[in-house]
C-alpha cells in the first residue's frame, strides 16, 4: 500500500513539473521570426508559394493568445494557417485561445490569391496578422505583396493574321499556336509561359522588344530567383511550313529546348529565322538549333545550355558579331558554343555553308567549337573571320582569317572577358570587361 502511495506522489510531482503556468502579465511579449512578411510579387488572381515564419515565446511562462486575425478579414486576398487552425469565413478569419508554452514556439503559414489590381503596374497588397494577447497586449505581423494584373491565353490558336502589344504581361497555357499561312506579331510584351507550356509556328512569328520566359516570380532560395534556373517552360518551335520568321530586340530565357528551326526544303531566297539583337540565355537543352535553313543572326547574345549554345545541321547560316559563351552551371555534360555539321537531326545529309563574323566563342571546356563533317560527299563549308575562339589553333589561312585562338592557360581567358559569370547565384552579364582581349567583338 505504501508503495503505491508513494508511487502517486511521484505521478503528481511529474504531473506538475510538465504544467506550465501561463501568465497575463502585460510586460511578457512574443517573438516573431519576422517583423513584416515580405513576399514576392505575383500575379493577380495566381496562387503565391506558401510563406512561414515563427511564433515564439521565449518567457519562463505560458501566454495565451485570445484571438489571431487578420486585420482585413477576406478582404485583402492572404490566407493564413496558425498552428494548423486556417482563418477562413467560417471563422471570421481569426482563431481564438491559442497557447504557447514556456520557451515554446509555433508556425505560421501564409499564402496569397490577390484580386485584381485593374492597374498596369504592380500594386502593393497590405494586411496585418494581429496577435491580441490574455494580457491585453496587442502585437502583429505585417504581410505585404506585389500583385500584377497579367492576361492569360490557353492553347491560343492564331487563325489569322495577329498583332500583340498589350501593355500587360501575357500568361501562357499549354500551345500557343500560330497556324499555316498566318502571321503573328509581338510588339513591346513580356510573354510568361507556365510549366509545360511552349509556342509552335506553322506560319511566320515577327517579334520587336518582347520577351519570353517561365511564369515563376517567387524564389527558389532566398539567393535564387526562379527566373535563373532552366527549363521552366518548352519553347518555340518553327516547324517545316514556317519561313520569313524575324526576332528582333528579343530575348529567351530558362526554356526546355529555347529556339528550334525545323529541317525543311532549303530556300535561299528568305531567311526561314533571323535574329537581331536577340538573347538566348539558360536552356536546358539547346539554345538555338537550326536544321537546313537559310538563317542570320545579327549581334546577338547566345549563353548557357545543357546542350550546345548554337547548333546547325546543314543549311546556309550567318553568324555576325555575336557572343556565344558556354557557362551551363548544372551539368558537366553541356555541349558545345558552337556546334556545326552537314548531317541532318536524322539519317538524312544537308549541305553546310556556315560564315561567322566578328564573334566571341568561349566557355569552360578547351575546345567548344565542333565541326562535325559526317557525309562524305556533301558540301561542308565554313569560314570564321575576325573572331575569337576558344579551340586548338587551326593552320588554315582560307578557313580562319585574324583569329584569336583562346587557350586555357591564358592570362584572360573564359569567364574572364566578361563583366560577370557568378556562378553561385546563376547571376551573368556578358558584356566585355575592360581587360578582355576580344574588344570589338561579340553583341556588346
Amino acid at each position: 500500500m505504501k508503495r503505491i502511495f508513494y508511487l502517486l506522489l511521484v505521478l503528481l510531482w511529474v504531473a506538475c513539473e510538465n504544467d506550465d503556468s501561463f501568465s497575463t502579465s502585460t510586460g511578457l511579449r512574443l517573438s516573431f521570426s519576422v517583423d513584416t512578411l515580405q513576399m514576392d510579387t505575383i500575379f493577380s488572381r495566381t496562387p503565391s508559394s506558401t510563406y512561414a515564419f515563427w511564433v515564439h515565446n521565449h518567457n519562463d511562462d505560458g501566454i495565451r493568445i485570445s484571438t489571431v486575425k487578420l486585420k482585413r478579414g477576406n478582404q485583402s486576398g492572404y490566407r493564413v494557417n496558425v498552428d494548423g487552425v486556417y482563418l477562413d469565413n467560417s471563422n471570421g478569419s481569426q482563431t481564438n485561445n491559442v497557447e504557447i508554452r514556456r520557451k515554446d514556439s509555433l508556425l505560421v503559414f501564409v499564402e496569397l490569391t490577390a484580386p485584381e489590381t485593374r492597374q498596369k503596374e504592380p500594386l502593393l497588397v497590405e494586411d496585418d496578422l494581429l496577435f491580441a494577447l490574455e494580457s491585453g497586449a496587442e502585437q502583429k505581423v505585417c504581410l505585404r505583396a506585389w500583385a500584377w494584373d497579367a492576361q492569360r491565353l490557353y492553347d491560343m490558336q492564331i487563325k489569322k493574321d495577329t498583332v500583340i502589344e498589350t501593355g500587360v504581361p501575357l500568361i501562357v497555357y499549354g500551345t500557343l499556336q500560330v497556324d499555316k499561312g498566318v502571321k503573328l506579331t509581338i510588339k513591346n510584351t513580356d510573354l510568361y509561359f507556365h510549366d509545360g507550356a511552349g509556342m509552335n509556328v506553322d506560319g511566320q512569328l515577327e517579334t520587336d522588344h518582347v520577351t519570353m520566359r517561365g511564369d515563376r516570380l517567387d524564389d527558389m532560395f532566398d539567393y535564387l530567383p526562379y527566373d535563373r534556373v532552366s527549363n521552366q517552360w518548352e519553347g518555340v518551335r518553327f516547324s517545316e511550313s514556317s519561313t520569313g520568321n524575324v526576332l528582333k530586340y528579343t530575348e529567351i530565357r530558362n526554356a526546355d529546348e529555347a529556339l528550334v528551326c525545323d529541317s525543311s526544303k532549303l530556300d535561299l531566297s528568305v531567311y526561314r529565322l533571323e535574329m537581331d539583337h536577340c538573347i538566348i540565355h539558360n536552356s536546358n537543352s539547346t539554345g538555338v538549333k537550326i536544321v537546313n535553313s537559310y538563317a542570320s543572326l545579327n549581334y546577338c547574345q547566345l549563353t548557357n545550355a545543357g546542350g550546345d549554345c548554337l547548333a546547325v545541321y546543314g543549311g546556309e547560316v550567318n553568324v555576325n558579331y555575336c557572343t556565344i559563351a558556354q557557362f551551363y552551371p548544372f551539368s558537366a555534360d553541356r555541349g558545345a558554343a558552337l556546334f556545326f555539321s552537314n548531317r541532318g537531326t536524322t539519317a538524312s545529309a544537308n549541305p553546310l555553308k556556315i560564315t561567322c563574323i566578328g564573334s566571341i566563342m568561349t566557355g569552360y571546356e578547351d575546345d567548344v567549337v565542333m565541326g562535325d563533317d559526317m557525309s562524305e560527299g556533301t558540301e561542308f563549308d565554313y569560314h570564321f573571320a575576325n573572331c575569337l575562339l576558344r579551340t586548338p589553333a587551326v593552320d588554315d589561312a582560307e578557313r580562319f582569317t585574324n583569329i584569336i585562338w583562346e587557350k586555357p592557360d591564358d592570362e584572360v581567358q573564359g569567364k574572364l572577358h566578361f563583366v560577370k559569370i557568378d556562378e553561385d547565384n546563376l547571376d551573368y552579364d556578358f558584356h566585355l570587361d575592360e581587360k578582355s582581349t576580344a574588344k570589338g567583338m561579340g553583341c556588346y
